[in-house]
């Protein structure tokens, strides 16, 4: 539900489809995290869409910093006025957590301590990685009771977690490549090499390796500090490519053309974070396929596939779901929550602009909020039963 600080300002006027103005939007991108750089990318082409289109009452660009700290920045921005970091002309923030909590600015300089809440309705969530994808940011947000977009923290997790996804799937008996932790203290896995090695935690280019044995797999762990927190193994199948789509539950089920991305050199083994991220536009301008060509078999097992897992992971706002493919079989490989560019590039067919793509995110967020809070059974009988508390102790 939105807070009380906020449901007086939302107005949806219209219906999902038509050019409405949406409130007061903030959209916030950066975060302390690996796709920082994307994450802002992600967040000045958002701006810019709903700035031209006038679908914003009134818009607010949030910056996250490498470091955590939050800034309101002025809109309109180039990526290049973020190379020294924090922006000129940024106000800093501070999140306030509760019923009415929300973004507040201190105004009056360096040295003042008055402060203003920012406003704004829902977020647009554009962070990609780390705790911006993970669930942290989506806990916190649900602490203060603003309506964002993307995730919900629960869906964010599991998209996050390689071996919890992986579980997951093979629950519901969808397709997958084995999957192992990789630990220094666990044995090698029961197939075998060589192995690509990934961040348990984390998105599904940056820290990845490809190794020939376990013994440099475990090696791998001091050495690459993407993999402090937990790695995976999977077998390395050079015979399999990559096939992407992008899926979204609202204002109705709907999945992108299937998308095969190339790598920009074929001496590379695997698909890398400068393959997809490393150009002018992002995914859009990095070397791909799309429509992919495919065979009907394929297609067909890939559409069957993406309901379901979008419904096992509560997909919500836009997703784009990533598979392996020989040509023939088809592997569920990982789902990511927050794409890059919000997986804009992929809408062709159906074809959906990203003005609209964005407003039914919008529409979305404050209709099916990601979380709400409830005492109800909290009535006060278990402490009027209760007796004393050092009575319980002795």
């Amino acid at each position: 539900m939105t807070s009380p600080q906020y449901r007086h300002s939302f107005e949806d006027r219209g219906s999902v489809g038509s050019r409405r103005q949406l409130g007061r939007i903030g959209v916030l991108f950066g975060g302390p995290s690996p796709e920082h750089d994307v994450s802002i990318l992600t967040g000045l082409q958002a701006a810019r869409a709903l700035l031209n289109g006038s679908q914003a009452a009134e818009l607010r660009s949030i910056y996250w910093t490498k470091t955590g700290e939050w800034f309101e920045v002025p809109n309109g921005l180039e990526a290049s006025a973020y190379l020294g970091g924090v922006p000129k002309g940024a106000t800093p923030l501070r999140l306030s957590v509760g019923a009415e909590g929300g973004f507040v600015a201190r105004k009056g300089g360096r040295f003042s301590s008055r402060e203003e809440a920012l406003g704004v309705d829902v977020l647009l969530v554009c962070c990609h990685g780390g705790p911006g994808e993970d669930g942290s940011l989506q806990g916190l947000l649900d602490l203060c009771a603003i309506p964002y977009t993307g995730p919900s923290l629960p869906g964010a997790l599991i998209g996050m977690d390689k071996l919890a996804f992986s579980a997951l799937m093979a629950s519901a008996f969808l397709q997958m490549l084995p999957r192992a932790p990789l630990d220094e203290h666990l044995p090698a896995p029961d197939f075998g090499g060589p192995y690509i090695v990934k961040p348990r935690f984390g998105g599904s280019s940056i820290g990845i390796d490809v190794v020939s044995d376990h013994e440099s797999a475990r090696a791998r762990l001091a050495a690459n500090p993407h993999l402090r927190r937990g790695a995976v193994l999977e077998p390395y199948r050079p015979n399999l490519f990559d096939l992407q789509v992008a899926v979204r539950t609202y204002p109705e089920l709907q999945i992108s053309a299937i998308e095969r991305p190339l790598k920009a050199a074929e001496t590379n083994e695997i698909l890398g974070y400068s393959d997809k991220y490393v150009g002018s536009e992002g995914m859009a301008s990095a070397p791909h396929e799309l429509p992919a060509q495919v065979s009907s078999a394929v297609e067909a097992q890939i559409k069957k596939m993406t309901p379901e897992v979008a419904a096992l992971c509560s997909v919500r706002g836009i997703a784009r779901l990533d598979f392996l493919s020989d040509g023939e079989a088809v592997y569920v490989n990982e789902l990511n929550t927050i794409p890059g560019s919000l997986g804009r590039h992929l809408w062709i067919d159906p074809p959906i602009a990203f003005g609209q793509l964005l407003a039914d995110m919008i529409a979305e967020a404050v209709a099916r909020p990601a979380a709400t809070f409830s005492s109800a059974g909290a009535d006060g009988s278990v402490l009027r039963v209760a007796g004393s508390i050092r009575g319980k102790l002795s």
